[in-house]
């Protein structure tokens, strides 16, 4: 029997409309020094798709499948967008709800994937005040086979389409002083390296996307596009960083990377995410039943600001 009321589907948050874009990236930058110019140009490419994110339907779908599989009242959050998570928490505490269990929509360590999440919630609560639920965080999961499960189920199902591409894993770029304080590059390389065994490759690259900062801040690299060009070969793209197609999976890799591979006059083909894969469905219902482990009071600090 569980020991909680409640799960908790925390996630970034997208606009659902052309209108919510430039307030939902302000809420993203707010405090951090990323040019309005950069900012608008990240705005085009929702605009490219009706002001719309894909990652909210993703996480209707996510719930709507967790709902067949566990018997827990399923509550959702966003750092950035509506549902907001102090609202969120605050419907959770008006439905009498005293210890719920979190799963982020990120399965890496690091301050933005892992730790700020952390944070948001504790806001969160703090926000609703007394009577706010307690929320116990589940850590993230890229070493849980059932993750690996699903990737390997993907990576597969695009190798059958293109036996001869270079196996290439991407992932959000980070600044390198968050990179250095936590586990994500450790963790993507081994999660790589367990899936490409998996489907029976010993060789493969892990590349990076969707950098933000600013030129004077170093991000971890390379970028996709660039590593494209150098070696201009059928490409399989198996965004391993990311759960969903949101955003960043359907624009930089499906508009900008599959437009560079047609001007290099190469094949690619992009793997699925994990998305609603059962194997997923699976995992959360098992990490519910678990007693999450603590995070280090020490690990995945915050990026140094330029």
């Amino acid at each position: 029997m569980s020991r909680y009321d409640a799960l908790l589907v925390v996630s970034f948050g997208g606009p659902e409309k052309r209108e919510d874009v430039i307030p939902f990236l302000e809420n993203i930058l707010r405090g951090r020094n990323v040019p309005r110019e950069r900012m608008l140009e990240v705005a085009e490419h929702y605009y490219h798709f009706g002001g719309r994110s894909p990652i909210n339907d993703h996480n209707r779908a996510f719930i709507a499948a967790l709902k067949e599989a566990i018997d827990l009242p399923i509550y959702w959050g966003n750092r950035n967008w509506h549902p907001l998570l102090p609202d969120t928490v605050r419907q959770m505490r008006d439905d009498g709800v005293k210890r719920a269990i979190a799963f982020v929509t990120s399965a890496f360590g690091s301050y933005s994937g892992c730790r700020q999440y952390i944070e948001n919630i504790d806001r969160a609560r703090a926000e609703v005040g007394d009577g706010a639920p307690v929320i116990d965080k589940i850590p993230p999961f890229s070493t849980h086979p059932r993750f690996r499960e699903a990737m390997t189920d993907r990576v597969r199902a695009s190798l059958e389409q293109l036996p001869s591409g270079r196996l290439i894993f991407t992932a959000h770029s980070v600044p390198t002083s968050m990179a250095q304080s936590s586990p994500y590059v450790a963790e993507l390389e081994e999660a790589c390296a367990a899936v490409a065994a998996a489907v029976g490759r010993t060789d493969w690259k892990l590349a990076y996307q969707s950098r933000s900062g600013p030129p004077s801040q170093p991000w971890l690299e390379p970028d996709i596009c660039d590593y494209l060009r150098e070696i201009r070969s059928d490409a399989v793209i198996v965004p391993i960083g990311f759960l969903s197609d949101h955003m960043e999976v359907i624009y930089d890799l499906d508009t900008e990377a599959s437009r560079l591979c047609k001007d290099l006059g190469i094949r690619m083909v992009r793997a699925g995410t994990a998305g609603t894969h059962p194997a997923m469905i699976r995992m959360v219902a098992e990490l519910i039943k678990q007693e999450p482990a603590a995070c280090s009071g020490t690990c995945c600090a915050p990026p140094v600001r330029r």
